[in-house]
């Protein structure tokens, strides 16, 4: 503790510049960083990214949630577009849009 107080005495400020200019990716990386905020939502995502077709009425069956709350959480995922939804018969199938996580990689890496 007496190390870190220490560290913060002697720590100068850089009083250089910073752009803050805003980016267009700025939004992206913001609406992408939001659907997945919420830890219900990483492990939607974690499991279909862990699947190599799509998912359909498991979703819920893995989740210790009501299944109207997973459908909240997928709507949200499938408003930003990382996850994709298909109409099979009475159900609805997920996937992960690979596209989307790779633009979610690439913009969190670029931070």
């Amino acid at each position: 503790m007496a190390k870190q107080a220490e560290k913060l005495k002697t720590k100068t400020c850089d009083s250089s510049t910073v752009s803050t200019v805003a980016l267009r990716s700025d939004e992206r990386i913001a609406a992408l960083a939001w659907a997945i905020a919420h830890p219900a939502r990483v492990r939607i995502v974690r499991l279909l990214i862990g699947r190599d077709s799509c998912v359909c009425g498991e979703i819920v069956d893995e989740m210790p949630l009501a299944q109207s709350t997973v459908s909240q959480h997928l709507k949200i995922l499938k408003e930003s577009g990382l996850v994709q939804g298909e109409i099979d018969g009475p159900r609805v199938c997920y996937c992960i849009d690979p596209d989307r996580l790779a633009e979610l990689k690439l913009l969190i890496g670029s931070l």
